[in-house]
């Protein structure tokens, strides 16, 4: 190969290979400061050029700006659908949307679930015993069916008792994001009344629209997704955190918060990773975690 064929390629494999750490940052931060504009232009650049090579037969042409191309169409593409720049006719960009399970994540069910167990049994099945050993095992097996048949007697979900500090979480988290309630009532189809009014009576400010019953929660597009059973992980494609319940206080967990003020600590902290700048209400929610603190 000549001096003058090195050269060439050098400087192609250069100035092609230059847009991958370009394309990184994109994916990464979404590419703020990286002008549509620019990327645009230079795309019919690479193209002019591999329309030159293939009229010349210059290989080396070729191949360089074919890979040029795929190169800048990636980066434009990820520049064009990254969330924060998909504005539609000058709208603010969508809201990050926070979905939240309601049963031992907003509501205590599993008093009322133990109660009623107990009562029936004679048993003394206690929260710290279920921490202790796992529910499974904290349930003899000849009561197992009447323990799961309990949450489907009418009237299990009535007036059930509001998880500490999960209402002024909410209405924090209600300033910044879109929250959504999401509960998979279908494991209990007879609950969605009284779900709905409970929700309607302790979280008013959550919009009938954000309430949502379901069975798979894949379906829940949203960036956040807090529950007590991280079964609802696995396709979930946000960030999972676990809520602590007696049930899961032992499963090992990425992400767990034992807490409503935890919540809103990870949720503040994970803004970055989702290429969120924080904003005026996130200092505002970082203010009120300083003084409940």
């Amino acid at each position: 190969m000549s001096s003058t064929s090195i050269i060439g390629t050098i400087a192609a494999l250069c100035t092609t290979g230059a847009f991958v750490p370009q394309i990184l940052k994109i994916q990464k931060q979404g590419g703020k400061d990286v002008s549509v504009s620019m990327l645009i232009v230079y795309l019919v650049g690479v193209l002019l050029w591999l329309v030159y090579g293939l009229m010349f037969h210059a290989p080396a042409v070729i191949w360089a700006n074919v890979v040029a191309t795929i190169l800048v169409t990636i980066a434009l593409v990820f520049k064009l659908t990254w969330p924060a720049n998909t504005n539609d006719a000058g709208r603010p960009a969508r809201r990050l949307r926070v979905a939240v399970d309601m049963d031992e994540v907003i509501a205590d069910s599993l008093t009322r679930h133990l109660s009623l167990y107990n009562r029936v049994t004679g048993e003394n099945l206690t929260p710290e015993l279920i921490r202790e050993i796992g529910l499974k095992a904290a349930i003899p097996p000849k009561y197992r069916a009447v323990f799961e048949a309990l949450p489907q007697e009418h009237g299990f979900f009535e007036d059930l008792v509001v998880i500490p500090n999960s209402q002024r979480a909410l209405q924090v988290l209600s300033s910044q994001f879109d929250v959504f309630i999401t509960s998979a009532a279908m494991e209990v189809p007879g609950s969605f009344d009284a779900k709905f009014r409970w929700l309607r009576k302790h979280f008013p400010f959550i919009p009938t629209s954000n309430i949502v019953f379901c069975g798979d929660k894949e379906i829940v597009d949203a960036d956040y997704l807090i529950d007590d059973r991280s079964r609802h992980f696995t396709r979930f494609r946000g960030i999972g955190i676990l809520f602590t319940a007696p049930h899961n206080a032992r499963e090992r967990a990425k992400l767990r918060t034992n807490n409503w003020d935890e919540v809103l600590a990870i949720v503040v902290k994970k803004q970055p990773a989702l290429g969120r700048q924080p904003s005026a209400n996130t200092e505002i929610l970082e203010t009120q975690l300083a003084i409940s603190n």
